[in-house]
């Protein structure tokens, strides 16, 4: 008997909702049947009934896997998985996959940390505010502005958004030095130069984190580490908003010791009116937009949908990352 195709597509309000979910439901062939919701809890039954789910950042907990019995494969439709229990869906022997390999976020998220750097360095912020204000600011911004040619670009995970990256930075005339877990092919991405951690942050003019939160990365940036930055450098993170210690962030910025930070990411998301970086001097914010582009929600959605496919056909899924075979 051929196994039933239960797909249960969890996509939040935040990133679309049903609306999006929809459309990815419209990928799948006929014989599949998608659920979609706006949380991994809200159909009980959809969620027992579950061969794979798939999850736009929405969280997949122990709770949630326990009440998935026929569950075999959680697909997260992003590079991160920060989100999902990967040791309690280990201890169930389900597989828990990205779409790492594919690179469907890697030009967005490349080009929104530019988009950050480059309003940093220009003053973008401020000269607007200004300037809306029928203030001409010029005089007193002056001496903050600043060029990326010539500068040190210091990228923490050299994966396919950060590879993305060095290959802009050399295009910027920009010196790229990178930190990892292994050390990459270093001609191939703008000549770029693996040093450590602490070496890179000491030397960088621009600090870029683009590796995944895990419990070895959270607060991977926290007091001791920023206090190795130069007063005059930036933090940029279009990552994941945890990487980052983010009251540490706002002490350093509030004391002058960085020149500033753009944000992509936030912990928790949508941040709350109470975090110090929403009014820290210095920064320039925006909504986690790196992989929301019409562009990119389409490569992102193709890419999650056709690794379930290819699993619900009996293909082994692709990028694993909590080392569980399927279940047969």
């Amino acid at each position: 008997m051929t196994a039933p195709k239960n797909v249960l597509a969890v996509i939040p309000p935040h990133v679309g909702g049903r609306a999006a979910g929809a459309g990815m439901a419209s990928l799948f062939p006929a014989d599949a049947k998608v659920t979609v919701v706006e949380s991994a809890g809200e159909d009980p039954a959809a969620l027992r009934a579950a061969r794979v789910v798939i999850t736009a950042l929405a969280p997949v907990t122990a709770e949630h896997l326990a009440a998935a019995p026929e569950l075999e494969l959680v697909q997260c439709a992003s590079h991160g998985f920060d989100y999902v229990d990967t040791e309690a869906a280990r201890a169930q022997g389900v597989s828990v996959c990205t779409i790492g390999s594919s690179g469907a976020e890697a030009q967005n998220v490349a080009e929104q940390t530019f988009a950050l750097m480059l309003a940093l360095a220009k003053q973008l912020v401020p000269a607007h505010q200004a300037l809306a204000e029928g203030d001409w600011a010029l005089p007193r911004l002056q001496r903050s502005l600043t060029e990326l040619s010539g500068k040190t670009l210091g990228i923490v995970g050299l994966g396919q958004i950060g590879q993305q990256v060095a290959r802009r930075a050399a295009a910027f005339d920009m010196t790229v030095l990178y930190t990892q877990r292994r050390r990459a092919s270093e001609e191939r991405y703008g000549g770029a130069r693996y040093v450590p951690l602490e070496e890179l942050l000491a030397a960088a003019d621009y600090v870029t984190l683009h590796c995944p939160l895990t419990p070895e990365t959270r607060h991977l940036l926290g007091t001791e580490r920023l206090a190795l930055l130069r007063p005059t450098a930036f933090v940029v993170n279009t990552a994941r908003g945890a990487l980052i210690d983010q009251e540490a962030l706002a002490d350093a910025l509030e004391k002058g010791a960085l020149a500033g930070a753009g944000l992509d990411v936030f912990d928790p998301e949508p941040p709350t009116p109470a975090l110090r970086l929403l009014r820290a001097p210095h920064v320039v914010l925006s909504p986690h937009v790196g992989g929301v582009t019409r562009e990119t929600l389409i490569r992102i959605a193709l890419a999650a949908v056709q690794n379930v496919l290819d699993f619900l056909a009996g293909g082994a899924p692709r990028d694993v990352v909590n080392g569980a075979p399927a279940r047969p």
